[in-house]
């Protein structure tokens, strides 16, 4: 079998309204895992959104608009989830607001179900200090998990070039947790690719990038990261923490 093409991937788009099963769903990986393992990110996306219609969305965290970018071309209109928590820079606001008003997506921003100060009220203030893996299960491992309810598969920008906890990290994967088909089109491209990609197309780029911000998160839990450090050591610096949660 071949994936679809993108003409097949927008003719789809509508359709598939439907939820599968769990078992439907691992039996789709279990299938697709290999065969699309060395596929080109375009035509991984274009499966993706022939298999599942509408029940198929992109989440973004605004480094860069890549991704976004990749699906744009495939399946205009997709959904692309922004995950708002509350304590992002204001560069990171600023890439979703130009990625809304500048390409053909359906931008969707959700939001933890307590404002800060209402986490800070319940919490006390600084979580993000004294309990970081709360801070993130409560702002933003619930509410993407929430928000992909109604979806079957979801793309994420997951490479495994990012570090050693990501290497193993699957094209097409079967979230658990989630009980959800994960998607990672770029998972083989390295960082060089990703860069190539930007230059050639004007792929739009959080400016925080390029200010020694490789891998950007949360405000108060990410920092700069000096020339030859790895480029997730911004986040969470000082403690054991690596992942948010959501790719655990």
């Amino acid at each position: 079998m071949t994936a679809p093409t993108t003409a097949a991937a927008r003719s789809f788009r509508g359709t598939h309204t439907e939820g599968r099963s769990a078992e439907e769903l691992r039996e789709l990986v279990s299938h697709w895992g290999a065969e699309l393992e060395l596929a080109p990110a375009e035509v991984i996306i274009e499966w993706a959104a022939a298999t599942f219609g509408e029940r198929f969305c992109i989440t973004s965290s605004m480094g860069d608009a890549v991704l976004a970018h990749l699906a744009e071309k495939v399946v205009p209109g997709v959904d692309v989830v922004f995950l708002d928590t509350g304590y992002h820079f204001v560069e990171t606001i600023g890439t979703r607001d130009a990625v809304q008003a500048t390409m053909n997506v359906n931008l969707i921003s959700i939001t933890p179900v307590q404002s800060v100060a209402e986490q800070d009220a319940e919490y006390g203030p600084e979580l993000y200090k004294r309990d970081p893996d709360l801070c993130c299960a409560l702002r933003k491992v619930k509410p993407l998990a929430d928000s992909l309810a109604k979806y079957d598969a979801w793309a994420t920008g997951l490479r495994r070039a990012e570090t050693h906890n990501r290497v193993i990290a699957p094209v097409i994967g079967w979230d658990a947790k989630k009980q959800k088909v994960k998607v990672s089109p770029i998972a083989r491209w390295s960082d060089e690719h990703v860069e190539r990609y930007i230059a050639e197309n004007g792929v739009l780029v959080n400016p925080l990038v390029y200010d020694g911000y490789p891998s950007i998160g949360c405000a108060p839990c990410t920092r700069r990261v000096a020339p030859g450090e790895d480029p997730r050591s911004g986040r969470w610096a000082g403690t054991n923490k690596t992942e948010c949660g959501i790719h655990s």
